[in-house]
Order: C-alpha cells, then sequence, then structure tokens
C-alpha cells in the first residue's frame, strides 16, 4: 500500500466517532457476557431477577468510566449521563435477554455477527484506552504510572468489576480478581497503555500518532480474531513464563529442588516431625 494512503487510513481510524454502531458492539458483547456468566439459568434469572440483571449489565458496559472517575476524584455515575448512550445499552441488554425464542441472543451468538462485534468492539477499546491516558496526563502531567493505570482500567473496567458484577446477581466469587489472573484484554491494554504514554510524553516513538493509535487497534483486532477462530488467547503466556522463571525465582527454585534443598522437602521434613 501507498505509504501516503496508509497514513490516510490510519488518520480516518483515529477519527472515527463511536456512537452509536461501536457503543452498540460494545453492549452486545457485555450483555452477551452477562449472560453466559449467568449459565443455564439465565433465562429463570432474567425473568425472575430483571433489575439485578440490567444493573450488572450496566456496569460491566460502563464499569471503565466508572472505575476511572472513582479513582480520580470525579463523579463515579457520570459516565450515565449520556441519555443516549444508556438508551442504546438498555435497549441492547432487552434484545439480548427478552426477545422471543431468544431471536436476539442467537442473532447475537451467530458467529459472523459475532465477528464484526468483536472487531468492533476493539476499536472501540483502543480508543477508550488512549482517552484514558489523555485524560490522566492532563490530571498529572508526570505521573506515567497514574496513565497506565487509567488507560488500562479505562480500557477492561468489565474485567475489574467482575466480582461487583457478579456480587450484584447474588453470587459470591471473592477469586475472581483481574489482579491475580489478568485476562489477555487487560495485559493487551497495559501495553497499549505503555505505548501511548511513550508516544505522547517522549521521544522514543518516532512514528506519526495516527500510525501509533492504528497499530495498536490492529494488534487489538488481530488477537481478539485469533482467539475467536484460531484458539490463541494469551500470545503473551510463553514470556510471562521465561519472565517469571528467569526474575521471579522459577530457576532458583528449580535448582534448589534439583540439590535437594527446595521449599518441598523441607515441608514433608516438618510433616514427618510431627507425624
Amino acid at each position: 500500500m501507498d505509504p501516503e494512503a496508509f497514513l490516510d487510513l490510519a488518520n480516518q481510524v483515529t477519527k472515527l466517532k463511536m456512537f452509536p454502531y461501536f457503543d452498540i458492539a460494545h453492549s452486545v458483547l457485555c450483555a452477551l457476557h452477562v449472560r453466559e456468566d449467568l449459565g443455564p439459568g439465565a433465562h429463570a434469572f432474567s425473568r425472575k431477577h430483571p433489575l439485578s440483571c440490567w444493573l450488572s449489565t450496566m456496569l460491566v458496559i460502563f464499569a471503565g468510566g466508572m472505575l476511572c472517575n472513582g479513582l480520580l476524584g470525579e463523579p463515579i455515575l457520570a459516565p450515565l449521563k449520556n441519555t443516549p448512550q444508556l438508551a442504546v445499552a438498555t435497549i441492547v441488554w432487552y434484545i439480548v435477554f427478552y426477545t422471543p425464542f431468544d431471536i436476539g441472543y442467537k442473532a447475537a451468538k451467530f458467529l459472523p455477527v459475532k465477528i464484526v462485534c468483536s472487531g468492533m468492539k476493539e476499536v472501540y477499546r483502543c480508543k477508550k484506552v488512549y482517552d484514558g491516558v489523555t485524560h490522566a496526563a492532563k490530571l498529572y502531567p508526570n505521573a506515567y504510572l497514574i496513565m497506565i493505570l487509567i488507560g488500562t482500567l479505562k480500557g477492561n473496567g468489565a474485567g475489574f468489576t467482575k466480582l461487583l458484577e457478579r456480587l450484584i446477581r447474588g453470587v459470591w466469587t471473592p477469586t475472581a480478581m483481574e489482579f491475580m489472573q489478568p485476562s489477555f484484554p487487560t495485559k493487551a491494554c497495559i501495553v497499549a497503555s505503555i505505548i501511548f504514554v511513550l508516544d505522547k510524553k517522549t521521544d522514543l516513538i518516532s512514528a506519526p500518532h495516527a500510525l501509533v493509535y492504528f497499530g495498536i487497534v490492529i494488534f487489538f483486532v488481530y488477537f481478539k480474531l485469533s482467539s475467536i477462530l484460531l484458539g490463541i488467547h494469551d500470545p503473551f503466556v510463553p514470556f510471562e513464563n521465561l519472565f517469571c522463571a528467569l526474575f521471579m525465582g522459577g530457576i532458583w527454585d528449580s535448582l534448589a529442588k534439583v540439590l535437594g534443598r527446595g521449599p518441598n522437602k523441607d515441608e514433608n521434613k516438618d510433616t514427618k516431625k510431627t507425624n
């Protein structure tokens, strides 16, 4: 592709308006997430507890904005002030849960529809990450960690509110903490936030901003579609395993076990003494 045409395409991607089409795609996938998280009892639960179902879905849809506002000392409910966006989210929630014969749910689950919505949501996610980094940079110009944190939460807030979202539905799962087992979207948002911070605050990235933004969009979309079509869920795992083995004690623990001085042997000795 001609470099000028590619740059023009990148500029157009950065100027895309998210409402209403990208918001609809985001809302569809969030409603699907809630319904699938409910499991086989989703139909009965939605009929018996519609308010709880609606609240948990709205929390998933607007989680990023609510979390970031709470951390930055802004009104937590501010994301809900956009009435058209709230109306779109509510209509999508109703279609996924309450259409006759589950037509809405089946249509949203249809693979081509899901692929299109997933691609659009990743474009939406990139916009959210960039907006989070930009907003944090205005409030804390030199706090790189805060920019990365807000960008990550803005891009994947639903992962960090899973505990509360399930609690609204009467389910207590204390192990469902994103900090304990970060999902691939969280890791991808961290990487994207770091790149946006480097692009915005340093001279390490010399490429035009539009190309950096477009590159992150391609990264998000490619790996999301790969997870759906090819089953590649987390490409970061090999690098994480290598890093943990080298710097988080993994290689030394293995060496200690080989030499017979590992923690497992000490634990076995203690159990023998108690016996």
